[in-house]
């Protein structure tokens, strides 16, 4: 099996090409979904410290008995 030639000018129109195909996102789109990420974040951040102190109080009830 002989090894294909590296052609650098071929590789970057073949990135061309497929660069045109993308549909890139709108900046309202961009917006909406980095607001949905930093939501979900901040959901997911109270979720972990509610669980944390929760095990944390159960903790202590068993190890100290108070």
């Amino acid at each position: 099996m002989a090894a294909r030639s590296f052609n650098p000018f071929q590789f970057v129109r073949e990135v061309r090409q497929e660069m045109a195909k993308v549909t890139w996102p709108t900046r309202n789109e961009t917006i909406i979904t980095t607001i949905m990420v930093l939501i979900m974040v901040a959901l997911t951040a109270a979720f972990f410290f509610v669980v944390d102190t929760v095990l944390h109080w159960l903790v202590n009830l068993v190890i100290y008995g108070r």
